[in-house]
């Protein structure tokens, strides 16, 4: 038969969604839609409350009561009624059913998922973090250069307050991820090392070598005769036959000179290629 219970079967079911897709919800919430009957009785007339009424009991009944809420407050109250009034008692008593139903259906709910999943990294998503104020200018770049560079290659959008504070909104919760990952890279600058390994970018080419991008703000060469030892120590007439600006290419840092500039090496060669 028809179910008068569905748009409060509907709240249950949206808070279990919800924390499926991991969202931090404050407190669950469901819902329970209350009816009432009522008739003479020896010439006094007689109130019922029904819980978790059916279609015919909504259809023909004298009162539907929807009440949603948390095990500590109720959100959403609806009242529909065919009499000219109901008295305060049956109202406060029908809550009271109410509430022990929706505390009920709370503790079902709880069984089958009580905390919020890990959100999906294609899941969009809206980011904040904060960096400190004097690091403002950093992130932004001259003219805008840096925080664009981090828009292109991540595809976030970032908006930045005068306290500090940066949100980051992306369509996939990677993107959001890397273009924290960049700029905390700028406001909480890590110290490189000899042997750290990255995953880096070509920025530009030279006769000499090629420059790889390894954080934001710091670039290593990665000499041309290491690039070599990357294709089988095979003499390279023209770098940009076998790299362009733009590739990715993992490199360890090798050295570190006095002036601070790295010295890369690729990473994952062969023995016989490190000869």
């Amino acid at each position: 038969g028809s179910n008068g219970s569905t748009s409060m079967g509907s709240v249950c079911a949206s808070t279990m969604s919800l924390l499926n897709a991991g969202v931090p919800l404050k407190a669950a919430v469901a819902g329970i839609a209350m009816g009432l009957i009522s008739d003479d009785v020896d010439g006094k007339t007689e109130y019922v409350a029904l819980t978790d009424i059916l279609g015919a009991e909504d259809a023909f009944g004298d009162m539907d009561f929807k009440v949603a809420g948390t095990k500590e407050f109720v959100t959403a109250l609806q009242l529909d009624t065919k009499l000219d009034g109901i008295p305060a008692s049956v109202l406060s008593a029908a809550l009271l059913q109410a509430k022990e139903a929706r505390l009920a259906i709370l503790d079902v709910m709880n069984q089958a998922i009580s905390s919020p999943d890990e959100m999906s990294l294609l899941a969009p998503r809206i980011i904040s973090i904060k960096v400190p104020v004097d690091m403002i200018g950093a992130v932004i770049g001259p003219k805008g250069k840096m925080i664009n560079q981090i828009q292109d290659e991540t595809g976030a959008d970032i908006t930045i307050e005068d306290d500090g504070t940066i949100y980051i909104g992306a369509v996939e919760g990677s993107a959001a991820e890397a273009a924290k990952a960049q700029i905390n890279a700028i406001a909480n600058p890590v110290q490189l090392s000899v042997g750290d390994k990255f995953n880096g970018s070509v920025v530009k080419l030279a006769a000499f070598g090629a420059f790889v991008n390894l954080a934001p703000g710091k670039d290593g060469l990665l000499h041309i005769s290491q690039i070599r030892k990357m294709h089988g120590g095979k003499r390279i007439e023209n770098l940009e036959d076998v790299m362009k600006v733009g590739d990715k290419i993992e490199v360890v840092i090798n050295e570190i000179d006095p002036k601070g500039k790295y010295s890369l090496v690729p990473a994952n060669l062969p023995d016989e290629a490190k000869a």
